[in-house]
């Protein structure tokens, strides 16, 4: 299903109840406060440390409590991880331990699913860091350009529970997704055509629960540094996905928050995600 919003701002309205009083005089109550919501783009609860090993780059609260879920990030073609650092950081300062591959190459998926492997091993080694801190059950994996169709290709791996491609490139098997995936586009993006490349990637995820949102005005590298627009949707897609978050959901379910962002211009759910 394709769902499209005008760019127009939404008009707010409150309403006063009146109640009439044992002794019956008229009595006004001010309206219920709205119920809160999360600016997923804004910095999260966590400060946020970086350790760089030699097959990946590891963005991760700096204090570790309770366990953490996982996200492997695939980079675009020639770059590294400290070219999406703000992005890595920020998804780190909302309690994912992201795995950022050290590799130029990544469309094949395989470099980002040994960050996951290791993460799972330090787990379960007394003395590490990360020892019972890692919730190496719930996993996503994400990349942009290159590295989104990387991403894709590492959701093939049962080990991923949920992928995101963020432009991604056109070597990837969409079919063999076991998760939910979403795909985001940019609508200037020159490099990676949203008409011509991402919409057919989207159109062959039908096993699995399928969103595409095309980001109005944004280009092949609106998410460098920090994810740019992108940034909060991406954010609510894995705290979705991986931490349960009931707030992060309505993003993607039901009504569907994303769809009727202005900030996008094309938004589409597939029958699997209520489309």
């Amino acid at each position: 299903m394709k769902l499209r919003r005008p760019l127009v701002a939404a008009l707010a309205v409150t309403a006063t109840l009146v109640f009439v009083t044992p002794s019956g005089e008229a009595a006004q109550v001010a309206p219920a406060a709205a119920a809160a919501t999360t600016d997923w783009a804004a910095p999260g609860p966590y400060a946020v440390s970086v350790e760089v090993r030699p097959n990946s780059t590891y963005y991760r609260p700096s204090r570790l409590d309770g366990k953490h879920p996982v996200i492997i990030w695939g980079n675009g073609t020639g770059a590294v991880p400290e070219v999406y650092s703000g992005l890595l950081r920020h998804l780190a300062s909302h309690g994912f331990i992201v795995a950022a591959a050290n590799t130029k190459q990544s469309n094949s998926g395989q470099e980002m699913l040994v960050g996951a492997a290791w993460l799972k091993w330090e787990n379960s080694r007394p003395g590490s860091p990360y020892y019972q801190k890692v919730d190496v059950e719930h996993v996503g994996a994400i990349g942009h350009s290159q590295g989104g169709a990387g991403a894709i290709n590492a959701g093939a791996n049962p080990v991923v529970d949920a992928t995101l491609a963020l432009e991604p490139g056109p070597l990837a098997n969409p079919g063999a997704l076991r998760g939910p995936v979403l795909f985001l586009a940019g609508e200037n993006d020159k490099i990676v055509n949203p008409d011509l490349l991402v919409k057919p990637l989207y159109a062959r995820a039908t096993q699995v629960p399928a969103w595409y949102a095309e980001l109005g005005g944004a280009n092949h590298f609106t998410p460098v540094p920090d994810g740019g627009g992108f940034r909060g949707t991406i954010t609510a897609w894995f705290r979705y996905n991986l931490s349960g978050d009931q707030q992060a959901a309505a993003e993607f379910t039901g009504a569907c928050g994303i769809c009727t962002d202005p900030a996008y211009v094309d938004v589409r759910r597939n029958s699997r995600a209520g489309g």
